[in-house]
């Protein structure tokens, strides 16, 4: 659905032909969604099938593979509208791979297993790091929205409170709480 919502929602802004869409959403969203490149494509084409989208223009410059300009329709609009409200009336469980590998740790060495946490302590810590100067670098650029300052925040939070438990697991390893 984040596809779906994400290229109509750009395509309100502007007609945009599928590279353009990848480079914004790399440029100003990739620290929030994760939207492959060949997805993008695939939206577009289900969206113009599903008439949401309508293909508006090729354009072909020298030996470069043509592009195809696409904007959204009136359907297109309220199908983004409606995908919008959808986000914020829907709970969401995230369920993480690194909490099925923590069922079974106990299998691993414990040196092991305090390495691999020290480890994961550590990226924590540089995500913070980035998070703190890619925010100032992203507001700085008019065209990110200034309510991206909580999307931000969102990660943040979200990286901190990973950070603290991490810390106290650790803790609790090397004080054999777990055994």
């Amino acid at each position: 659905m984040s596809t779906r919502l994400v290229i109509l929602g750009l395509l309100k802004e502007r007609p945009l032909y599928g590279y353009e869409l990848k480079g914004i959403i790399e440029r100003y969203m990739g620290d929030w969604t994760s939207i492959a490149f060949g997805s993008i494509y695939f939206a577009l084409n289900k969206l113009t099938k599903e008439g949401l989208v309508r293909e508006i223009a090729v354009q072909k410059e020298g030996s470069r593979p043509s592009r195809r300009v696409y904007e959204v329709t009136e359907a297109g609009r309220d199908e983004f509208t409606r995908l919008l409200r959808d986000v914020w009336l829907k709970d969401e469980r995230t369920f993480f791979s690194f909490d099925v590998g923590l069922f079974f740790l106990r299998e691993l060495p414990k040196k092991e297993r305090i390495e691999y946490l020290r480890n994961r302590i550590e990226s924590a810590r540089r995500s913070l790091s980035y998070l703190d100067g890619h925010e100032t670098e992203m507001l700085a650029n008019p065209m990110v929205p200034p309510l991206a300052s909580a999307i931000f925040s969102h990660s943040r939070y979200h990286a901190q409170a990973e950070l603290s438990w991490l810390e106290e697991l650790l803790q609790g390893m090397r004080e054999e709480k777990y055994e």
